[in-house]
């Protein structure tokens, strides 16, 4: 549905001695701007003409010739020299010749992960913004940092090609840029003085096994049968792929004003006189992947009737429909009445004004046109927050429940496909017996991150987890299998794979992301990674927060220190084990670098400890150098010791030479 396989279009093609270059094409991670690996031999690679000859010739004296297997397909390895640049570089074959110019040679990181690895310099504003953001945009212009963005893009099957290109650190290229991504590799630059290149690979709100080949997933049990099912239904993906096909076209890229009065030719939806009585219905509020539509980005109207007193005739009224995810248009019988047309308000309450001189009779027509291009999409929040009532008043109307709804247009590939309104073309969409989206296991390991194989890289840092913290249980073996799954992939051995635990964010009560976190401390166990702490910089009331700033430079302290022989403290204390001395109970760290620091958070330390009966109370805790003791007066026969143990509590605890938080942790294994 979302297949990418695109000719470069960014490169030199010169002495093409008959002009037919069908057969010949280069992955998009090539492309003119691009950084190689320092001091390795890359991998370059591609298609050609079954038996042709490849010759590669690089500004730095090398060269290197194949053959072009029977499949169309040729790789090869170009030694590259310490860090420096620019240079270029000439693919040759019989009929074409490509020029790669301006590349550098240093250092290279993919940087993969959901949202708040996704989440750009400039941000989302005006909910979720990066601290510091308009001065490192002003002062991003730096030609030794590159970055590439893989365009977002699932598939079934792993992928040759990806969509993207290599640009310059610039205040354009950098606000649009991850965030996370960009403070990492300015740090690095700014210690080793080499150029540096960002492959950002993200999708936000996706889950890691959407990033994990078929091969890998399909060891653990909960998805055995994934890739089987992908496979008996790729001729019913083929048919709705050939269906969009026929469909108009909106492209947003090309609009100055994004998501302003797009126009989807669906503007009679708004009409009172409108005949929706064919629509189906959806009961409000709810995110629709919640529903039948499943998991659908693109527009959906929704639309409902109400009868309001006599008393409220001509009067103004108030309309709340609590958050709305992500854009809407708000209308009453026909009148537009307000809307947020711009990305970042998926949080924001939609209270809007509806004019007395609308009120003019008893029956009103509420119509909502809701985009949605990422994620959960829909209108989301409270029952409570949905109502009308007239100004200054406390009587009121609930509009939870059932609305009438139809999708008007899909989004796919940063453009929409139009569906027709008045034949309600939507409800003949050709079915899929498996559930395709971005949180399909394997689809984004497939569409973007198999075309980036085998291109040369240091390593991996990687910020993910929030969409998986409803099984923390299972993350413990998806995580590690994802790591492994990518190491042997690129077949370079265990290259460093350094990852952002998840910040403290109000997940409600259903959700414990505690045991999340502890599934990415027992990570660490695997070899050649790293984990930053966010505990002291998150938001509890915003999953995306400001401060990427610090996660960038932690993470480059990891790298700094492990791959670079630089003497940095990288983190934070990691608890150890434990020691019961009569009423008390003593924790070792290691990591407690200086010796340990209690820092309390309105008058909470955020440590709590259990005897035998397993009924945990607040802690009282002393430092001991690198040892904590933990304590309360009331328990004389302690056990077990918890810290940081909920969705939101924030860090107290920290080691005193690099002022870096401890995990969450626990010393039981007791089940909640």
């Amino acid at each position: 549905m979302k297949k990418y396989l695109l000719f470069l279009l960014t490169i030199s093609i010169i002495n093409a001695q008959n002009g037919n270059k069908k057969n010949f094409e280069m992955p998009s991670i090539f492309s003119d701007n691009m950084v190689l690996q320092q001091k390795s031999f890359v991998p370059i690679w591609g298609k050609a003409t079954p038996g042709s000859k490849i010759k590669v010739e690089t500004g730095w004296k090398q060269k290197a010739i194949t053959n072009v297997n029977k499949d169309g397909n040729w790789i090869l390895k170009i030694k590259t020299p310490k860090a420096g640049g620019p240079y270029e570089m000439k693919i040759q074959t019989d009929d074409t010749t490509v020029i790669y110019k301006n590349i550098m040679i240093g250092e290279v990181w993919l940087c993969s992960g959901q949202s708040n690895m996704e989440m750009p310099l400039a941000g989302w504003p005006p909910r979720d913004t990066i601290f510091g953001a308009r001065e490192e945009i002003k002062n991003a212009t730096n030609p030794n940092i590159r970055f590439f963005t893989v365009t977002r893009a699932i598939s079934t099957k792993p992928e040759f090609n990806c969509e993207g290109k290599w640009e310059e650190s610039n205040p354009e290229t950098a606000s649009k840029f991850s965030a996370t991504a960009y403070f990492f590799g300015k740090k690095l630059y700014d210690e080793l003085k080499v150029p540096i290149g960002l492959i950002h690979s993200s999708w936000g709100g996706t889950p890691v096994e959407a990033w994990t080949g078929g091969k890998y997933i399909s060891q653990v049990d909960d998805y055995k049968t994934i890739v089987e099912q992908l496979e008996k239904s790729k001729d019913e993906i083929i048919k709705l792929k050939e269906w969009l096909a026929t469909k108009p076209i909106v492209d947003i890229s090309t609009r100055e004003e994004k998501w302003k009065n797009v126009d989807f030719k669906d503007s009679i939806c708004s009409k009172i006189d409108f005949d929706d009585s064919k629509w189906k219905e959806m009961n409000l509020p709810t995110t629709w992947e919640r529903t039948e539509v499943g998991n659908f980005d693109g527009v959906i109207w929704f639309r409902k009737k109400i009868e309001i007193p006599e008393s409220w005739i001509n009067k103004e009224l108030k309309l709340e429909l609590g958050p709305i995810d992500d854009i809407d248009a708000t209308f009453v019988n026909g009148i537009k009445v307000g809307g947020y047309e711009e990305e970042g308000f998926w949080q924001e309450d939609r209270i809007y004004t509806i004019p007395s001189n609308i009120v003019n009779n008893k029956e009103l027509l509420i119509a909502v046109r809701v985009i949605d291009n990422q994620g959960g999409g829909g209108i989301w929040g409270a029952k409570e927050k949905m109502k009308i009532y007239p100004k200054d008043s406390s009587e009121f109307i609930s509009l939870s429940g059932l609305w009438k709804y139809l999708p008007v247009a899909e989004y796919s590939g940063g453009k929409y496909y139009v569906f027709d309104v008045i034949s309600e073309e939507y409800y003949q969409r050709p079915k899929l017996s498996v559930d395709l989206s971005a949180y399909t296991p394997t689809t984004l390991y497939n569409a973007m991150i198999a075309p980036l194989i085998p291109y040369r890289i240091k390593g991996v840092i990687w910020y993910q987890g929030e969409s998986n913290t409803g099984n923390p249980e299972l993350y413990k073996t998806l995580f590690p299998l994802m790591i492994k799954n990518w190491r042997d992939d690129w077949k370079q051995g265990n290259f460093p794979f350094y990852y952002v635990q998840i910040a403290p964010y109000n997940y409600g009560e259903q959700t414990q992301s505690q045991k999340l976190r502890e599934a990415q401390l027992k990570t660490l166990k695997v070899p050649k990674t790293g984990m930053v702490v966010t505990l002291d910089i998150g938001n509890p009331e915003n999953i995306h927060p400001g401060n990427k700033k610090d996660v960038g430079v932690r993470l480059a302290l990891w790298a700094l220190a492990k791959d670079y022989n630089k003497k940095f403290f990288y983190s934070g204390p990691i608890y150890k084990s434990m020691k019961i001395l009569n009423d008390k109970i003593e924790l070792s760290f290691d990591y407690a670098d200086g010796g340990l620091i209690i820092k309390e958070r309105n008058g909470n330390n955020n440590f709590l400890i259990a005897g035998k009966d397993k009924v945990f109370k607040k802690a009282e805790v002393k430092v001991k150098g690198k040892k904590l003791i933990v304590y309360n007066p009331e328990i004389k026969n302690p056990v077990a010791v918890r810290y940081c143990w909920d969705n939101t509590s924030e860090a107290t605890l920290f080691n005193k030479a690099a002022g870096l938080p401890a995990s969450s942790f626990r010393t039981d294994n007791w089940d909640e």
